[in-house]
């Protein structure tokens, strides 16, 4: 890692240098067609997430997986002719660093993604109310920033760029800490902003794959760049993430089996449950 800043965020420095555009955009289809393009497309099929007439707001953080969302955004409109469809991409600037931020805006410009910033100031809100853990605050805060700016946009979808270890990262940490099932969905609809919905295009696509495409291509991403965080300990993430590593070594697809866990969930073979609110209870049905 590199620290450009001097304040403690880093930035992933590549193991390339960086390729030309277009071999950047060719690499997408074809040579990460198995485990990016594909993984993209089915996501959309699947789950419905790219529909006849949506505004979709691209929101891009910087890192390597909202890049790379843009680009694949981008490659869809250009090949695919069965759905017509906008796109805007926005960034919230939450009090990045001026170097963090450069680095960010060339990025872009570089990559051919026309962004629209706006600052939103949160690193300094939840330096003052988050304390030791920032992250789940600063997490809901962007998420409202960023349905705001889309609903200015006239969007009706939101696409983040969480992808398969994310959602399996979220589903041991639920279990674990707070002793519910409860994942990431592909998609759900804004409980605070009427008419939009929040989709994940990256759900079936594993990190590593993410970080090959942007280490080979050359593509210096921002590694989160909070201003908060990087003075702050116990972030739980990190360690569910080197749990799932180490249960890894020993069970085989044990990743993918966290991951399908969720979508296989058996009615008839648990204790209880919650509905729309509502508590049920295996008993309530027992016979």
């Amino acid at each position: 890692m590199k620290d450009i800043t001097g304040e403690g965020c880093e930035v992933l420095v590549p193991f390339s240098e960086r390729k030309p555009l277009e071999e950047i955009e060719k690499s997408i289809i074809k040579k990460y067609r198995k485990h990016i393009w594909s993984k993209f497309t089915k996501a959309l099929k699947e789950y419905n997430l790219v529909e006849e007439g949506d505004k979709i707001a691209v929101a891009i953080s910087g890192g390597k997986d909202s890049m790379l969302m843009a680009k694949l955004f981008q490659e869809l409109k250009k090949h695919n002719h069965q759905a017509n469809f906008e796109l805007e991409f926005i960034v919230m600037d939450p009090g990045y660093h001026p170097d963090i931020k450069k680095l960010l805006i060339d990025n872009c410009d570089y990559l051919n993604i026309p962004i629209k910033i706006f600052e939103s100031g949160i690193f300094g809100i939840i330096n003052d109310i988050a304390k030791d853990y920032p992250c789940f605050m600063c997490a809901k805060m962007r998420r409202g920033a960023l349905y705001n700016k889309a609903q200015e946009l006239g969007c009706n979808k939101l696409a983040l760029g969480h992808h398969f270890n994310d959602v399996i990262e979220t589903t041991l940490l639920n279990i674990l800490y707070t002793g519910n099932v409860k994942t990431m969905l592909p998609k759900l609809k804004s409980t605070n902003f009427e008419g939009l919905e929040l989709i994940r295009p990256l759900y079936f696509m594993e990190e590593t794959y993410i970080e090959k495409f942007t280490q080979n291509n050359g593509i210096w991403p921002l590694n989160c760049a909070c201003m908060v965080a990087a003075k702050r300990t116990g972030n739980k993430r990190y360690e569910i993430k080197k749990l799932i590593e180490d249960l890894k070594i020993n069970i085989k697809d044990v990743d993918k089996s966290i991951f399908n866990a969720a979508r296989n969930v058996n009615m008839d073979a648990i204790l209880g449950w919650k509905k729309d609110g509502e508590k049920h209870s295996y008993l309530d049905f027992y016979e």
